[in-house]
């Protein structure tokens, strides 16, 4: 029978645990061993039986046992030790603190100390209790957030709560995924409503086309010391089309997902309001959008500053800049597949009079998302594109990362060369604490997880003896063999199999064989199925007599993919043979839970994506902390950090019309890599059983990628490289509004004379027809200038080595300087640079708009070259 109505009974604790309440209701636990502990004394089954979620654990915990725990002096001692670390931990001066004090924050680009820092994504993956992610983007902001928890930055997450998660994965007996959607009940879930001074929930509202305002509560997580806003529909007096807004993550149709971002992006500003005028929380300064789904927090923001009743009444080109300077625009995909893109005519039915955010005209809404470049399609709404238009700063998640994205989105700056594209690169780090095994960190002992220096973990490691490392290795290894063959039986159960045929799974996985971990998402360009291109080759490797290897393998297609649920189909079928299933295991339904043994327990870390489709790739990295080794293609981080000592890098076919034949020829580097280097390293051992050439590669792991792959290294490059001059720019602007109505007005003037700018002759001298290294070339550029004056535009020499085409290669810029005034618009400009290298060498001249608040040359898009 079914219940005609649904609620949750809160439980009553004695007085003297009033702390398990706390320490529950804040996230850290989900990364502080020392807490976990606290509740897995409280009740050791229901804590495993739970999966470790301590708000069940509490609702399901009997009163006799808390009266009992109640009574016992040593553990309450140990829960008050606990409520006091976390408030040590919440209040305390951190990195941030510390720096912004002494006035050593900001970076090479100055900038100021923003009081808090709104960070936006559709999804967080912060634990597993917590299921709001789907992959790695979201997995990233949780780290993000808990990173900057770590440092004391003063962020404020900001998401949606969607009813039914992501989904839950399982296989049919044929071995095609399966999608199913449990609902979330926010009273079972680690977070608090926000309410309002007299206790109603508290709510915002968003004008919806032909119908009743968009209604959304606001929940708040603590992550640490960081808030995180999460908004849901789920709100009596919603049509249920409005209830089913936050339903799912990345389901429904466009405009389904349309009204998600706008909930995100338009919503989510207005319970950061909120939020503030509740809780006294700085409001942000700077606001932080994790790819393009909550881009329309932009419209929001020129919405309250030219309302004239609650805002200053600016006018919409100042209240852009005044957006644009304290917006920074993070992409995080190398493929158009992965951008948002609507419909025109959808968006023009969201935003016109009296839509979203009404006052800010429906034809600069457009113009902002407009793909009017060559190649773009005039019917769509760009998101990404929307995002940079409205950022004045913007990055790729590594190095090639930021390379891809230059030549992604290089039609928005036309006139510069890729290398010039205002988007810089900032690496993904990821959360020790949270990905590090206890034992991991336990080789150095008397050092802090939760400290944001792991030197001093690096530096210890580094001294262990390698007997007690692969010791401890070996154990993470089992941990991940037992953890394995308890999923795998219960994956064959759903799948139909009866117990009698399920005694072989006791002996599937070894703890001594050689494992390699391969999960993520399953879209093509991952290319799971890879390893199966030469299936009698890969056997041969999981049964080698002498140096075995086994391969655990998860990962979700996005449901509406057929195309990835074959693949997974594919490799599950290739699983399920009797010959190989003991070294080789899918995994159904990878998620944070199944994540935390798996990096530990393997020695290899594969990933074997299309170069250069990944634009980072942060698993590897979880692995490289646990001390696992990577066996990469050369892609996003790896291709960053990879020195030759490190790991193995897959050699890639780039180039290769062919996508069968690269795939071929990647697939074999890949088998001789495991069966000539990766096998032989790992099975060579000593006298006492250790293989003291792979314990050395560990080791040069950790001391190589260790300090680089954190996100506390991340956030504190946000911080210095993009927040703090975001700020600095931000307050400029914001102190009377006078310098973004000047900036606002000198930009009109600058683009409407900038036709008339041209570079009319240049003069050199200094060289004769054999310059050598040492010489001087002396420049004359000879500008008009039209109605701008010299302190308008910087005029630059732009010189370097000169390939067969003339195109110039490796550029350095040289500023020129006023020489002469002529009248009428016509300048001289002078200047010198000596020649430093020998080889063919080029040059040019070009003028630039100049301004001290643009972030970049090619900020406003427009450049004069010589005819």
């Amino acid at each position: 029978m079914r219940a005609i109505r649904r609620f949750t009974v809160r439980p009553v604790l004695p007085a003297r645990l009033g702390a398990l309440s706390e320490l529950a209701g804040n996230l850290r636990w989900s990364w502080h061993p020392p807490t976990q502990d606290v509740f897995a004394t409280v009740d050791a089954a229901l804590w495993e039986s739970t999966g470790h979620d301590p708000v069940r654990l509490l609702a399901s915990v009997g009163a006799d046992r808390l009266e009992e725990l109640a009574a016992d002096e040593a553990f309450v001692a140990r829960l008050d030790a606990a409520r006091a670390d976390l408030a040590a931990y919440v209040e305390g001066e951190r990195w941030y603190q510390q720096r912004t004090a002494a006035g050593t924050l900001a970076g090479p680009a100055g900038g100021a100390a923003p009081r808090a820092i709104g960070y936006f994504s559709p999804e967080f993956g912060i634990t597993a209790v917590l299921p709001q992610y789907s992959g790695g983007l979201g997995i990233l902001a949780g780290d993000h957030l808990k990173a900057a928890s770590d440092l004391g930055v003063p962020i404020i997450g900001v998401g949606l709560l969607y009813r039914h998660g992501y989904f839950r994965q399982s296989l049919s007996r044929e071995g095609w995924q399966q999608e199913t959607y449990p609902v979330l009940d926010p009273d079972e879930l680690p977070i608090s409503l926000l309410r309002e001074e007299n206790g109603t929930p508290a709510t915002i509202a968003i004008a919806m086309p032909g119908g009743p305002d968009l209604v959304a509560r606001i929940w708040v997580a603590s992550v640490g010391r960081v808030p995180l806003l999460m908004l849901d529909t789920e709100v009596e007096g919603n049509p249920e089309h409005y209830v089913d807004v936050t339903d799912r993550l990345y389901g429904g149709t466009s405009e389904h997902r349309l009204r998600q971002e706008l909930l995100l992006g338009v919503g989510g500003v207005r319970a950061l309001r909120v939020f503030s005028r509740l809780t006294g929380h700085p409001e942000p300064e700077v606001f932080h959008t994790n790819e393009g789904h909550a881009g329309f927090l932009g419209l929001e923001r020129i919405r309250e500053l030219t309302a004239a009743a609650d805002g200053p009444g600016l006018d919409f080109d100042t209240a852009l800049e005044i957006g644009r300077a304290s917006t920074v625009f993070t992409t995080h995909t190398p493929v158009p597949a992965g951008i948002d893109r609507f419909e025109r005519t959808l968006v023009e039915q969201y935003f016109s009079e009296g839509g979203a955010t009404p006052g800010v005209p429906l034809e600069r809404i457009l113009a902002l998302g407009a793909e009017d470049y060559d190649g773009g399609d005039g019917a769509v709404f760009n998101m990404a594109v929307m995002g940079f238009r409205l950022a004045q700063r913007a990055n790729g998640v590594s190095e090639l990362h930021g390379h891809v994205s230059r030549g992604m989105f290089r039609g928005l700056w036309p006139a510069f060369d890729e290398a010039e594209v205002p988007i810089t690169s900032i690496t993904n780090g990821v959360h020790a604490p949270t990905w590090v095994a206890r034992e991991v960190f336990g080789l150095a002992e008397g050092v802090d997880p939760d400290s944001d220096d792991a030197g001093a973990f690096l530096a210890a490691a580094d001294e262990v003896d390698a007997g007690r490392i692969w010791a401890v290795k070996r154990e993470l290894r089992q941990r991940l063999v037992d953890d394995a063959r308890a999923r795998l039986s219960r994956s064959w159960v759903e799948r139909g199999a009866a117990p009698a045929e399920l005694g072989w799974i006791d002996s599937a996985l070894d703890p001594d064989v050689l494992t390699i971990g391969f999960a993520r998402r399953v879209p093509s360009y991952k290319r799971l199925t890879l390893m199966l291109r030469d299936p009698a080759r890969l056997k041969r490797l999981l049964l080698d007599p002498e140096r075995p290897v086994q391969l655990v393998i998860a990962g979700k297609s996005h449901p509406a993919d057929d195309g990835g649920k074959r693949l997974i189909q594919e490799m599950v079928r290739f699983a399920d043979d009797p010959e190989v299933r003991h070294r080789i295991v899918f995994l159904p339904n990878y998620d944070i839970a199944m994540a935390q043994p798996l990096y530990p327990g393997c020695d290899v870390w594969l990933n074997n994506p299309l170069r250069p489709y990944e634009a980072c790739g942060t698993s590897g990295m979880k692995a490289a902390l646990n001390g696992g080794l990577n066996l990469s293609i050369l892609d996003g981080w790896w291709d960053e950090w990879y020195d030759g000592g490190n790991g193995w890098a897959i050699p890639s076919a780039d180039g290769l019309d062919d996508p069968d034949r690269r795939d071929d020829l990647e697939a074999t580097a890949l088998y001789d890599l495991l069966e000539n280097q990766v096998a032989p390293r790992f099975y060579d051992v000593d006298d006492a059983g250790v293989p003291t050439g792979w314990v050395e590669m560990l080791r040069h792991t950790l001391r190589s990628l260790g300090p680089k792959v954190l996100a506390t290294r991340m956030v504190r490059d946000y911080v210095r490289e993009l927040y703090a001059p975001a700020t600095g720019h931000a307050r400029e602007l914001n102190s009377d509004y006078a310098g973004a109505v000047d900036l606002a007005a000198w930009k009109r003037r600058v683009l409407g004379a900038w036709p008339a700018v041209r570079v009319e002759h240049v003069e050199s001298s200094g060289v004769g027809d054999s310059p050598e290294v040492g010489a001087v070339l002396s420049t004359r550029a000879f500008v008009s200038l039209g109605e701008l004056d010299p302190a308008d535009v910087t005029v630059q020499l732009v010189h370097g080595r000169a390939d067969a085409e003339d195109a110039i290669i490796d550029s350095h810029r040289a500023e020129l300087v006023l020489a002469e005034t002529y009248g009428g618009g016509r300048f001289r400009f002078d200047g010198d640079v000596a020649l430093s290298h020998a080889g063919a060498f080029g040059y040019t001249v070009r003028v630039l708009p100049q301004h001290p608040l643009l972030a970049s040359d090619a900020e406003l898009g427009v450049v004069a070259l010589p005819a």
